[in-house]
């Protein structure tokens, strides 16, 4: 009987998070430019080459790597990896890193797709980037990256902001009416996403928020994500991204 062939496939990447795999492996979660959602064993943790590897799996690290796969083989393994982005501030900034941190978990949670989607992959590694070269509005990243993150996910508000509109959730639209309270966002809130939406990630620093703002409007947020992806309710880093912003 022939052998299965290993295929071998280049690619780039986003880390969504690891997991330790016996004594010495780890399966490395992440969203890549070829596969969607997709988990890579790496083994032999430990030794100098496989330890080199590791330090390249923090979350929302974006790599450039050699894949490979085979009828065999569960999981996919790794070949070459390379950074694809060097980052220069989110290891070494506690505020970009804990929106790192946050943004790798909802993806982790919310994209299941073991499918290439071009448009989702190049908003997210577009994220890294611009949370890696932010230097205003940092505070706010997190709520644009919500914002904007349910274009991809097939929820995003259906119509145009009207003044003093409120936004119904459950409808996905801005609306004059004021929706039942279940489904209701506030005005306030409405018109912050309807910024969100607009602005260009370069700008966030123009939107002023104060804590108890961002705070509500992430509330709001996670409203509109829950009705329509309960999963976004066991993301863990909310609580920490709460306490820091």
């Amino acid at each position: 009987m022939a052998t299965q062939a290993m295929k071998r496939y280049t690619a780039r990447g986003v880390v969504l998070g690891t997991l330790k795999y016996g004594d010495r492996g780890v399966v490395v979660h992440m969203l890549t430019s070829s596969h969607g959602r997709q988990s890579y064993m790496v083994q032999g943790v430990g030794s100098r080459r496989a330890g080199q590897k590791m330090a390249l799996f923090q979350p929302m690290f974006a790599l450039e790597f050699e894949g490979l796969e085979s009828s065999k083989m569960q999981m996919h393994r790794f070949g070459a990896v390379q950074s694809g982005i060097v980052l220069q501030t989110i290891p070494f900034d506690i505020k970009k890193s804990t929106i790192a941190l946050f943004m790798a978990e909802v993806l982790h949670r919310l994209v299941k797709e073991s499918e290439a989607n071009e448009m989702l992959f190049d908003f997210v590694w577009g994220s890294v980037e611009a949370l890696d070269a932010a230097t205003e509005g940092v505070a706010n990243f997190h709520l644009w990256f919500l914002s904007n993150l349910c274009r991809f996910l097939g929820f995003s508000p259906g119509n145009e902001y009207q003044p003093k509109a409120w936004f119904n959730l459950a409808e996905g639209l801005y609306t004059t009416e004021c929706p039942p309270r279940e489904y209701r966002i506030s005005q306030e809130n409405a018109l912050i996403l309807r910024d969100m939406l607009e602005c260009d990630v370069r700008y966030l620093g123009e939107i002023g928020l104060n804590r108890h703002q961002r705070v509500d409007f992430l509330a709001a947020l996670l409203s509109y994500y829950s009705y329509h992806l309960d999963t976004i309710n066991s993301v863990q880093s909310i609580r920490i991204l709460q306490e820091v912003f």
